[in-house]
């Protein structure tokens, strides 16, 4: 792993992360309104005799608690950008909490999103037969905008590495 020295230049260290649904308070604070009403409308039906209800609410809230710790585990996931004349590397946590990264030479990185754009339109970086997906998470809107940032990041450091002569 070839650490990037604080001598080069940084022309884009961008830190991307999921948007959080919910925050902790409030998943609490929710969780609790809906057990507070589930149980409430479960004892209703058990006044009317309908028993076998009350077990239903109480999926009903584990089925949901579920929901969102998936979430929230989904959400833990980051990845960081980083250009500077020499590299275009990628740092990346997964919801399992490992971590990988790639270094790609910033004088040979592609930047690739599939036009039109689509929910579906990756924001691909390759280099000779290697292609990453980034940024899976971001919505349309800020794929293009990542885009364009390493784009003029990459083509700052190709100015820096390779003057035009006057």
């Amino acid at each position: 792993m070839s650490d990037l020295s604080s001598a080069d230049p940084v022309y884009l260290d961008a830190v991307l992360q999921p948007n959080r649904s919910l925050s902790q308070p409030g998943f609490t604070i929710f969780m609790s309104v809906l057990a507070i009403l589930s149980f409430f409308s479960g004892m209703a039906f058990l006044s009317l005799g309908a028993f076998p209800i009350i077990g239903f609410f109480g999926l009903d809230v584990l089925a949901v608690w579920i929901a969102f710790r998936v979430c929230f585990r989904y959400q833990r996931q980051w990845t960081r950008v980083r250009v500077t004349a020499r590299h275009l590397r990628v740092d990346h946590r997964n919801p399992a909490g490992r971590k990988s990264f790639v270094e790609l030479p910033a004088a040979f990185a592609r930047i690739e999103l599939e036009e039109p754009l689509t929910p579906h339109s990756w924001l691909t970086l390759s280099h000779r037969r290697e292609a990453y997906v980034i940024g899976r998470f971001l919505t349309v809107e800020e794929r293009k905008s990542l885009a364009d940032a390493i784009r003029a990041a990459l083509q700052q450091a190709r100015a820096e590495r390779h003057p035009q002569p006057v």
